[in-house]
């Protein structure tokens, strides 16, 4: 991976987005994650996306023009480019928790993917969706899985 200081400001170029971004904690363990997904685990680089908007239903309350926008930290892609992993990543420090699992579950109503990721470098949980099966684990498959 490859970073620099610009401006008085760390930088990590991400690969996907094909640019230089801003190094904060929670981009280190997304960059780590995705390299490792595609060096270790074998997963196409080219079928990963990062920072995807969300179109989210709009809730009673709320009007066309307040909705708030949502960003996916990464979706992976099968072979005909249906979305088949959902990735959320938080900074080192940051613990996962039900509230990250609630808002991997939200962008999910969108994407309808049977694979959920919520990493923050130390801890991995891996949710794997199946009809209403739910099962969970720590190891992340690799892409052929």
């Amino acid at each position: 991976m490859r970073t620099r200081v610009f401006n008085g400001k760390e930088q990590i170029f991400c690969e996907w987005r094909h640019r230089w971004v801003r190094l904060t904690p929670e981009e280190w363990v997304r960059q780590q994650l995705l390299h490792r997904l595609v060096e270790q685990l074998h997963y196409p680089a080219s079928l990963i996306a990062v920072e995807v908007p969300l179109q989210l239903p709009i809730t009673n309350h709320q009007s066309p023009t307040n909705a708030k926008r949502y960003r996916a930290d990464a979706i992976v892609y099968d072979r005909s480019m249906q979305p088949m992993m959902l990735i959320e990543c938080k900074a080192e420090t940051v613990p996962l928790t039900q509230k990250t699992l609630d808002q991997a579950i939200v962008y999910n109503r969108r994407l309808n993917v049977p694979w959920l990721i919520l990493h923050n470098g130390p801890q991995t949980i891996v949710v794997h969706l199946s009809g209403e099966a739910i099962t969970t684990s720590a190891t992340i498959p690799t892409y052929t899985e």
